[in-house]
């Protein structure tokens, strides 16, 4: 993944330009096997080549592409001033195919960008461990990659990263949002936790508190919980799409839950949230106690404790949370769907 050596004027070397080349390649050695357990039907070549062939499996009739790209935005900060990085990659996977996934595509594929300015390997592998993971939590293969070393780009012990996901739906079964009516049922999934969306006001209330890493927060290490993996839905709802008719979903990421429902709504419907029918995890009372973070801006800037969220029709929404439940995850009615009043928010949450 990492570019081989090449000359580049007077004898000089890419080892001169500070490339450690056989980081590079050692890297690569590391990185096979983890890709190799992400492997599924349709991947024609992966990992080494030029270009990553991915055949679209013979099963879908009227298969749609669905590409959605992401990063981990300041997260990266903590990861680099805490040293954790094992839970990173799980985070660029998750932002990407839960994206694609709430257009009811399956994910198929991802690629990953990791760029730095010094290659160190145990730090990569770690990260591309992360995603690898991510990878088989999704059920989507690792096909390939860039590594790219750029001395003089980043400080020593940075890095940047970004994810490129790649799955497929039915045209017929495309989730858009348009069939959403007043009296459907908005239905919350629990999140792991602040995922990877507002990060720059968690770490400036981290430092204003004076937070360390080890400090507990409801029995556990403040690490362990503001640095917990994103939640990857991808198995669970693809299970469920295939039981029930799923009106809408939407992912809670930037922008919070006010901002992300009105995503699937149709113009002239508006969803109510209750705020009553969910308890905020601890770590969102922290932040909001820390921070002296107001309800309104708490819910626009952060899930809150709600990673996902569905709309089904009534009849449906027992149904859904059970089917959910039965594979781990925390579902709970939150609310509906109703007209839009003239001037009125898509997302009130009350």
């Amino acid at each position: 993944m990492t570019k081989s050596s090449s000359s580049l004027a007077a004898g000089l070397s890419y080892r001169d330009a500070g490339v450690d080349i056989d980081a590079g390649d050692a890297l690569v050695e590391r990185i096979k096997p983890l890709a190799k357990k992400t492997m599924r039907e349709g991947v024609l070549a992966g990992i080494g080549g030029f270009g990553a062939l991915f055949e679209v499996p013979k099963r879908y009739r009227e298969p749609v592409l669905v590409a959605g790209t992401d990063g981990v935005g300041t997260k990266l900060r903590l990861a680099f001033e805490w040293n954790c990085h094992g839970t990173i990659g799980q985070d660029l996977v998750a932002m990407s195919v839960n994206d694609i996934l709430v257009q009811g595509a399956e994910p198929l594929f991802f690629l990953d960008y990791f760029a730095c300015g010094q290659l160190t390997i145990d730090t990569a592998a770690s990260v591309i461990g992360g995603i690898a993971k991510g990878c088989e939590i999704a059920g989507c293969a690792l096909i390939g990659g860039e590594t790219a070393e750029m001395p003089g780009m980043y400080p020593p012990g940075e890095y940047d990263l970004a994810g490129f996901a790649v799955g497929a739906v039915e045209k017929s079964k495309i989730i858009n949002g348009s069939r959403i009516c007043a009296g459907d049922i908005v239905l919350a999934i629990a999140s792991s936790g602040a995922h990877s969306n507002g990060y720059s006001l968690v770490r400036k209330i981290i430092e204003r508190a004076g937070a360390k890493p080890d400090d507990d927060l409801d029995g556990r290490p403040l690490i362990e919980v503001v640095m917990a993996p994103t939640e990857i839905y991808v198995k669970p709802l693809l299970k469920l799409m295939s039981e029930i008719d799923i009106k809408g979903l939407a992912h809670i990421t930037g922008g919070g839950i006010v901002d992300n429902v009105p995503r699937v709504l149709p113009e002239n419907m508006q969803a109510v949230i209750q705020r009553d029918t969910w308890v905020l995890p601890a770590l969102f009372r922290w932040l909001q106690t820390q921070g002296n973070v107001a309800d309104a801006e708490m819910v626009r800037v952060f899930n809150c404790g709600i990673g996902m969220v569905l709309i089904v029709a009534p009849e449906l929404a027992s149904t859904a949370i059970k089917s959910l439940a039965a594979q781990g995850l925390k579902v709970w009615v939150a609310g509906e769907v109703r007209e839009r009043p003239s001037g009125e928010a898509q997302t009130l949450v009350i």
